[in-house]
């Protein structure tokens, strides 16, 4: 298993994947060319025996001096239970500490169940929003109308 940052020419590679790892969910869209472009020192890909098998895409808030997102996580199907998204998020952690950055922001859908509890297990907080559903916190409308998301965040420990 090799860790490496992300490439212009990984999209091309990875685009065609991500429904397949989604079950059909239409979320390529998702993850546009952009993040290969200008995201690479903070995103990572995993690959075995030359086939991707995992990446993280994250970027350094332009905002929040002290932050950091992660945009964009996906494991093959056939390789989840392996470590491959703890190892990533770890590698992610510690690229944001060399930026000075100690909070991790990220989203999720209120119908991603797998997501939320990979999140509160990884140490995330749900961040409280105006809505519950399924006795989730979420914040309702957020990415437009009927858009509901769950917000996580993460303080590192410095």
């Amino acid at each position: 298993m090799d860790i490496r940052k992300v490439k212009r020419l990984d999209y091309d590679r990875l685009s065609p994947l991500i429904n397949q790892w989604w079950g059909g969910r239409q979320m390529s869209e998702k993850l546009p060319k952009l993040f290969f472009d200008h995201f690479t020192d903070t995103s990572f890909i995993v690959e075995e025996d030359g086939e991707i098998i995992g990446f993280l895409i994250g970027f350094l808030s332009q905002t929040y001096a002290k932050e950091a997102y992660i945009h964009f996580v996906g494991i093959h199907p056939e390789q989840r239970k392996r470590g491959i998204g703890k190892e990533l998020y770890h590698r992610f952690f510690s690229k944001v500490q060399t930026e000075n950055r100690t909070k991790i922001r990220c989203v999720t859908s209120p119908v991603n169940k797998t997501s939320i509890a990979y999140h509160t297990k990884m140490g995330f907080a749900i961040e409280q929003g105006n809505k519950i559903v399924d006795g989730i916190s979420v914040h309702a409308n957020y990415d437009g109308a009927g858009q509901d998301r769950v917000l996580f965040v993460k303080e590192l420990v410095t």
